[in-house]
């Protein structure tokens, strides 16, 4: 009887993680077929109609938004800012994490305690005081300075998440190499960073998330022809009326290169975030 319990249990838990996998799927679904439909046809009924009509779908919004010079190149931008903002931050933050985990250095506590208080720092704190700086250096409106705001606030994150990560790994596996003659640099390299790949993995897709799906920050800090994919869109919104058919793919694409990432790398990530979990 237990058993069979069991299987009944299992069974309705299945159920419920399918059930709630589908209603997270919805708006996704809906927003692909939108895209894959003319204007005509979205104002005047529901997107779940592809499904009785399918000779509604046509590519022609995403042949427009192609056409549309705003959005491929705030497109281009985005990629721009998030792929350096994210390889800056992995490559510092990993360096970082190492020198607190395992060098040492005066006030090396301290100064980990200071970046880890930097955590609870909003953004919205140092949106003004940073523009005015990057405004008398020539920096405001600049893609690389989009960048370096990125940077600076994903760093201490970044340090906190690898320097944790990095503190588990056997110190007798990093003194049987520094016997072997490696220096710290190439302890790094060939020990350190091929065993913490799940925890960079982890930082990777929340940073680049991050950065791709930021408005705020863009907003404050781009100018017309620097625009990321999101300020295009809401600035599309503005003319709604006259350019729904640029908004639906312009919206899916932006969505689903950050899931296509994150997919990519589920298996890294997952791991990334259970590490420390069990000793």
């Amino acid at each position: 009887m237990s058993w069979l319990l069991e299987k009944i249990n299992g069974g309705l838990v299945r159920v419920f993680l399918i059930v709630v996998a589908l209603f997270w799927l919805v708006p996704t679904i809906g927003l692909l077929a939108s895209s894959l439909r003319s204007p005509e046809d979205m104002s005047a009924s529901g997107w779940w109609q592809v499904f009785g009509k399918p000779s509604q779908l046509t590519f022609e919004s995403y042949q427009k938004l192609l056409e549309n010079g705003d959005i491929t190149s705030s497109l281009w931008n985005t990629v721009l800012i998030t792929v350096p903002a994210t390889i800056l931050v992995v490559i510092i933050g990993a360096l970082a994490g190492y020198a607190f985990a395992w060098m040492e250095f005066p006030g090396r506590d301290w100064w980990f305690l200071i970046v880890v208080s930097l955590l609870v720092v909003p953004v919205q704190v140092a949106l003004i005081p940073i523009a005015e700086l990057f405004g008398k250096i020539g920096l405001f409106g600049t893609i690389f300075g989009v960048i370096l705001f990125h940077v600076g606030f994903g760093l201490p994150f970044a340090v906190f998440l690898l320097r944790n990560f990095f503190a588990e790994i056997p110190r007798e596996l990093l003194e049987a190499a520094r016997l072997d003659g490696a220096g710290e640099l190439r302890l790094f390299t060939r020990v350190v960073m091929p065993l913490g790949g799940p925890a960079i993995a982890s930082l990777g897709i929340f940073q680049f998330l991050w950065v791709w799906n930021d408005m705020l920050v863009a907003l404050v800090f781009t100018k017309s022809g620097t625009q990321p994919i999101t300020v295009a869109l809401q600035t599309q919104v503005r003319q709604f009326g006259n350019n729904v058919d640029v908004l639906a793919p312009g919206a899916f694409i932006s969505m689903v290169i950050p899931l296509a990432v994150f997919f990519a790398f589920q298996r890294q990530f997952v791991s990334g975030v259970m590490a420390g979990a069990v000793k």
